[in-house]
């Protein structure tokens, strides 16, 4: 297969009843997964979309997005995924930077794109909210020249009029495919641009290493717009010919009621912050008799505690991967052995990875901090117009420099300690806030934590912790930093701590220490009080 499209194409042809997608009451078969998606890939080519050129998805979950991004890539086109979260700034930015030549959204989409300057964008294309599966195409301003209406209705047809007059082929494993663009924690976000043999690639190798199967049925509450929902969950679903479940959004109650309901739930991918949901909700509830076969967890570090409370508690260790926007997954811990708390595993069939010196590039051996390193058909091609930025992220034969910190045991286990902008530097000592962090949320009393450096004239920065309490419990500042020097070096431990209601995170649940960063060095407002406790 050269791309996630042929799949469903062959599987179209091969099982054409069976059901691909249900959502909210609706069923959509192979055969009528691959029909819409060849409809709506006639009416972009009839509205003059080229090869290459860049189709937005600013949508939350539904199958109309699985239909416009099939159709895009059978069109030739370029999928751009946005953040359904985003708002006119960073809008305005994605549209700009990938010239954007159409949008798929909604009517709420459509309210926040409507002002936007965006000289590329020529039309919109609006899922209705109620017009059950319908898309239809709506003005946004005088530089629009086509107006049409499309119903995806099984049967139905592209035009009332005028059959498509263009053949479509299958993209080719060369062909650019997505355009996904990074978190944007510090300046501006860059698109990765990956093509269809990376995507291929990467499924392959996560399908063989969780042995992924047809008759497998997985419950996705991952928002499609991310790599971990669209390019494992999806992709994984749709290349295997198995059968997806989707959700809006995630809810634990509706998670545990749907698996309480029936036992043909094989598979659930979440985050930790849905993990830790799922808990506080199960001991109220009570665990679901039947449970997914595979509890997979990723895009932000997932706790030694959540770990073993969940084991505890539902009977199952949860496999934790690692991956990233520039290349989908990378490593993973075993669907077969040890799933070891606080680690990410080891690469994927077929891919490699490694730790190197941050100062001297050497590779590091086992136990010694660096940053991590990763090859592999499933890496990126670069980011998108910015040739500089491509250039410094790749070392010599093609390795991939992540950015992330982490080391490597004796066994091939690999495991991440944070971002290499996050190391904290103190009195000339590296101190990495996972460590911190995995300390503070093994006391009884802490929820969650956040560890972050902040400048110290004397230190040069000290570690600062911000913690949410756990319901029903109390702790103080002073208590915490004693447990915490209890367990590590001294030069570890907080110098102060902050307690917050909850810790700012982005749409996959991962801690925005930036901002926690600048909340902290802004000078408070008058009459303001920070809760806060000062160590030693």
């Amino acid at each position: 297969m050269d791309s996630i499209v042929e799949a469903v194409r062959e599987h179209a042809w091969l099982q054409p009843e069976r059901i691909a997608i249900l959502f909210e009451g609706r069923s959509i078969t192979y055969k009528q997964l691959y029909a819409d998606s060849e409809r709506f890939a006639y009416a972009l080519t009839h509205w003059g979309l080229h090869a290459g050129e860049r189709v937005a998805l600013f949508l939350d979950n539904c199958p109309e997005f699985i239909v416009a991004y099939l159709g895009t890539h059978l069109a030739g086109g370029v999928v751009v995924l946005v953040n359904a979260q985003y708002r006119q700034v960073e809008l305005s930015h994605i549209m700009n930077d990938a010239g954007v030549r159409l949008c798929v959204t909604d009517l709420a989409g459509r309210a926040e794109l409507i002002s936007l300057a965006v000289p590329t964008l020529a039309a919109l294309v609006l899922v209705g909210e109620n017009t059950d599966a319908a898309l239809f195409l709506a003005a946004k301003n005088e530089a629009i020249v086509d107006v049409a209406y499309v119903d995806f209705i099984e049967d139905g047809s592209v035009f009332d009029e005028d059959s498509p007059d263009t053949q479509l082929e299958l993209p080719r494993a060369d062909m650019p495919a997505v355009l996904g663009y990074t978190s944007g924690t510090t300046g501006r976000s860059k698109g990765a641009l990956l093509f269809h043999r990376n995507l291929v690639a990467n499924i392959q190798a996560i399908s063989e290493a969780w042995q992924w199967r047809a008759d497998d049925h997985l419950l996705l509450t991952l928002p499609l717009f991310h790599t971990h929902g669209l390019m494992v969950g999806t992709h994984g679903t749709l290349f295997n010919g198995a059968q997806l479940t989707l959700y809006r959004k995630f809810n634990a109650a509706s998670v545990l009621a749907r698996l309480r309901a029936a036992s043909d739930i094989s598979l659930f991918f979440g985050v930790p912050t849905m993990y830790s949901r799922l808990l506080v909700e199960a001991e109220q509830q009570g665990v679901p008799e039947h449970l997914p076969r595979l509890f997979v967890s990723g895009s932000a570090p997932l706790s030694p505690q959540t770990f073993h409370d969940f084991e505890r508690l539902f009977g199952q260790t949860i496999l934790e991967r690692y991956g990233m926007t520039e290349t989908g997954m990378n490593l993973s811990n075993p669907y077969t052995g040890e799933r070891r708390p606080g680690t990410v595993g080891m690469p994927f069939p077929g891919q490699e990875a490694r730790v190197v010196d941050v100062q001297t590039r050497q590779i590091a051996a086992p136990g010694e901090i660096g940053e991590m390193e990763v090859r592999g058909p499933h890496v990126f091609e670069g980011y998108w117009q910015r040739p500089e930025a491509t250039a410094e992220a790749f070392a010599p034969e093609g390795w991939f420099k992540t950015g992330d910190l982490g080391w490597y045991s004796e066994d091939g286990y690999y495991t991440i300690t944070g971002r290499a902008r996050e190391l904290i530097i103190s009195g000339g000592y590296n101190v990495y806030p996972r460590e911190v962090e995995d300390v503070l949320t093994s006391h009884p009393a802490v929820a969650e934590a956040a560890v972050i450096g902040l400048p110290d004239a004397d230190l040069g920065e000290q570690v600062v912790a911000i913690i949410v309490v756990a319901a029903g419990q109390t702790v103080t500042p002073a208590a915490l930093i004693a447990f915490c020097r209890e367990q590590l070096a001294s030069y570890k431990k907080p110098r102060q701590i902050f307690f917050v209601d909850a810790l700012p995170r982005n749409a996959m649940g991962k801690v925005q220490k930036h901002v926690l960063s600048a909340q902290l060095q802004e000078p408070p407002v008058r009459g303001e009080s920070r809760d806060s406790g000062k160590g030693e």
